[in-house]
């Protein structure tokens, strides 16, 4: 098992298998773009799929989930989850995404073995859209989730971040789309992670200003257990059900302690945290002939180290130096 030290046990991994994204999302990149990864310091196809059988039938991962930067930017996708749903036992998969590329790959994705899909918008105005993530592609995302929808890559999850003067009026437009579309909604707080570093935590809209807005609207019920666990979102229930709405508070509400995730960049690096400053090198032990075992050792050995939580309550904390695309959703 890939435990750490305060007993917390990773089934999820999260796998980015590009740093490149087709959007310029205000709270991720600056508009230019960024300096992607060289080619050669990628992980290959057979490098990805190699570590996650590692993964599963070494360290007990039973959950994956594809993300980038953009996924399915990345060439052998396809072939990547259709590999990987061949493995014993075989791990539950998802994706997170923009959702532009859906329209023409969710049917493959979902006959090479894919269960679900996350899609991220932001605004159901397409102007909106354009400011925040500089490109002119609203319509693709529409088109991609009811691809998605139609594929069977269910339950469909939506993606949402507000921002201050941007969609921060949004957020009961967005529900009342997602119920009357069949997707679940669910709103992420702005985090620490954009490649210029200019987040700032006076002004962003948190998750108690999200549970504002949604009540002049719905009546919202907390799920019965009340116990979240491992999942980063606190869930309600919209108007007696049966549809759901979450909101992931990782800077106001942390989830740390109950953290079951490990990461894999796209460049073959352990991360145990979105916030991590440190790194574990895979790529290097699998370039040198390194044995199942001894990678399944380094892996272990990271995630023995996992420190209590992301320390963004601490007046200390400092932004990792890579930015969310290069890190992984």
């Amino acid at each position: 098992m890939l435990i750490d030290t305060f007993g917390r046990v990773a089934t999820d991994l999260r796998v980015s298998l590009t740093d490149r994204c087709n959007l310029r999302c205000t709270y991720c990149m600056p508009e230019e773009g960024l300096q992607w990864l060289a080619k050669p310091d990628l992980l290959s196809d057979d490098e990805i799929v190699r570590l996650i059988r590692i993964a599963v039938t070494d360290l007990g991962i039973t959950e994956v989930r594809f993300t980038g930067g953009e996924p399915l930017l990345r060439p052998g996708i396809v072939g990547i989850v259709e590999r990987c749903a061949a493995l014993e036992p075989r791990p539950r998969m998802s994706l997170t995404t923009n959702g532009i590329g859906l329209e023409r790959t969710a049917v493959a994705l979902r006959e090479a073995g894919l269960n679900r899909v996350n899609v991220s918008l932001d605004t159901l105005r397409p102007d909106v859209f354009q400011t925040m993530t500089r490109r002119k592609r609203h319509g693709d995302v529409l088109r991609g989730l009811e691809a998605a929808r139609e594929a069977g890559l269910t339950p469909v999850k939506v993606n949402a971040v507000l921002m201050p003067g941007l969609n921060d009026d949004e957020a009961p437009d967005l529900l009342a789309w997602a119920v009357e579309n069949d997707y679940e909604l669910r709103f992420i707080e702005q985090m620490p992670l954009d490649a210029q570093h200019g987040w700032k935590r006076d002004g962003m809209i948190t998750a108690e200003d999200i549970l504002k807005s949604l009540l002049t609207r719905f009546e919202l019920t907390a799920e019965e257990n009340g116990e979240r666990g491992s999942a980063p979102a606190e869930r309600w229930i919209v108007d007696g059900g049966p549809h759901r709405v979450g909101v992931i508070g990782s800077v106001t509400r942390p989830f740390c302690s109950a953290c079951d995730r490990t990461r894999l960049t796209a460049d073959g690096q352990i991360r145990t945290c979105l916030f991590a400053q440190e790194e574990s090198d895979l790529r290097a032990a699998l370039r040198s002939g390194a044995t199942d075992e001894e990678i399944g050792g380094l892996w272990k050995t990271a995630m023995w180290g996992k420190k209590a939580g992301s320390g963004l309550d601490d007046p200390a904390f400092l932004q990792p130096r890579r930015p969310m695309s290069a890190i992984g959703g």
